[in-house]
């Protein structure tokens, strides 16, 4: 990413950041529409907490993806602005015939002529000036970019749950991220320690901790609660207590045996000194959201990203527990059936309803932990009545050798009148289930021309 690129990329969120200053000036209620995912409902609440601190008003609605029929009937709304975060780059001709100003902070590959100019619309978007929006920022990033100039710098954090939540700093934090956490670091918002990367430690015995451990994932552990038992008592560690209970030589040990099965679990960790205890390391954070998103529950998310609290953290951590259980069931599902294997793609296929929600998790930690072939892009199917829903995901090395799902789910869709797009490395699409076959056909096609360039 070059400097170049960012200064253009940071002059687009002025603008954005101007036309939202104009519209709080005059009262008007800022109306938004955000994804149901962590990195959504984080770009959301970037926007909405924002907006409040200038003492601005705000009506959002949460979803799982935009369609062409919604954004159509938001022509009858009377409102003066909208903000689309985490999605809408894929329509900004229909957005532009609003009869309001619209902002747009999205990450997703931009469909359509990417120099063309609208009268009433801010289009922010990282794409538009050749960076990578699925490694340099996320669409909390790019809310939190649109609402910088009004001195915003204590929304860092939250700014980077999305980029976790989008597994955006897996390897390394790039680009807008690591200018974000920059920021974050000077203002006193964001700390930056090492630590083993254990989820829930404090929590769940460390047996469970260790199998709810997906990133980085553990082979042999992640997602298997006996196996991770059969490894503590390997080692002669106990493993119903609490890791803060082990003994400090325990936790070297422990700590030393880890590293052997993947040195990225001792690796460095982020957290938000003020938040609440359980919203304090940003990764914890995201996974809450996460859950929230998954379970349908919205407004709870969205009311942990405000600072309302009182309920909603509560339900939002319970959601966590579910959530986490589901994953293991998941992974023990993929174990058991495998994947249907393609020239270039394998895919999975479910018409169980607990499951649909976690296909594309599932997909990814199951690639992390080799259950699934590594080597070929996983796509997910989750039967939905008459259409199937599709979630694609790959890894960094399969995009290294050209595969872009955004690009190869959002091509074959188009040919059974469906719809799909999203990143190279993660991408959705919904087609009509009578075309199921002959969708995998073409996006197995795709993925071969991508990689045998």
């Amino acid at each position: 990413m070059t400097q170049e690129a960012q200064h253009y990329l940071l002059n687009r969120a002025d603008e954005a950041c101007s036309l939202l200053k104009e519209h709080i000036k005059k009262d008007h209620v800022v109306r938004i529409i955000s994804h149901n995912d962590s990195d959504g409902l984080s770009a959301a609440g970037v926007m909405c907490n924002a907006i409040s601190k200038q003492g601005g008003k705000f009506h959002v609605t949460i979803v799982p993806r935009l369609k062409e029929e919604f954004v159509k009937k938001l022509r009858s709304e009377r409102y003066k602005l909208f903000v689309f975060c985490d999605m809408g780059s894929a329509y900004p001709d229909l957005i532009s015939k609003l009869k309001a100003n619209s902002i747009i902070a999205d990450h997703h590959q931009v469909l359509g002529d990417q120099d063309k100019e609208y009268e009433n619309l801010v289009h922010v978007n990282p794409h538009l000036f050749g960076m990578d929006g699925t490694r340099d920022v996320s669409a909390s990033g790019v809310s939190y970019l649109t609402v910088r100039g009004m001195d915003n710098a204590d929304l860092t954090g939250l700014a980077l749950v999305g980029a976790f939540g989008d597994m955006q700093c897996n390897e390394e934090i790039l680009g807008v991220n690591k200018m974000i956490l920059d920021e974050g670091i000077n203002a006193g918002v964001i700390e930056e320690h090492e630590d083993i990367k254990i989820t829930y430690k404090k929590e769940e015995s460390i047996y469970k901790a260790l199998a709810y451990t997906f990133n980085p994932a553990l082979k042999g552990i992640s997602g298997d609660p006996d196996g991770a038992k059969a490894f503590l008592e390997e080692r002669g560690l106990s493993y119903g207590i609490k890791f803060d209970e082990l003994a400090l030589e325990e936790k070297d040990l422990l700590k030393e045996e880890l590293i052997k099965i993947n040195p990225k679990i001792f690796d460095k960790v982020y957290s938000i000194p003020r938040e609440t205890p359980a919203l304090r390391n940003i990764e914890d954070y995201s996974r809450i959201l996460d859950a929230c998103g998954k379970n349908k529950k919205y407004g709870v998310g969205l009311s942990i990203c405000i600072g309302e609290r009182d309920n909603a953290l509560d339900e939002g951590l319970n959601l966590a527990k579910k959530y986490r259980d589901s994953l293991v069931k998941g992974i023990n599902w993929i174990r058991k059936e495998g994947s249907v294997q393609l020239d270039n793609i394998q895919y999975i296929y479910t018409e169980d309803k607990a499951r649909k929600s976690l296909m594309g998790t599932i997909s990814s930690i199951g690639l992390d932990l080799e259950i699934l072939d590594p080597n070929k892009p996983v796509i997910a199917i989750s039967k939905m009545d008459n259409i199937i829903k599709v979630s694609g995901r790959t890894n960094m090395d399969m995009i290294r050798r050209g595969v872009n799902l955004g690009y190869a789910l959002g091509e074959a869709a188009k040919s059974f009148n469906g719809a799909g797009g999203g990143h190279n490395i993660a991408a959705g699409a919904v087609v009509p289930f009578k075309d199921m076959d002959n969708f995998t056909d073409i996006v197995d096609e795709i993925v071969g021309t991508q990689t045998h360039q």
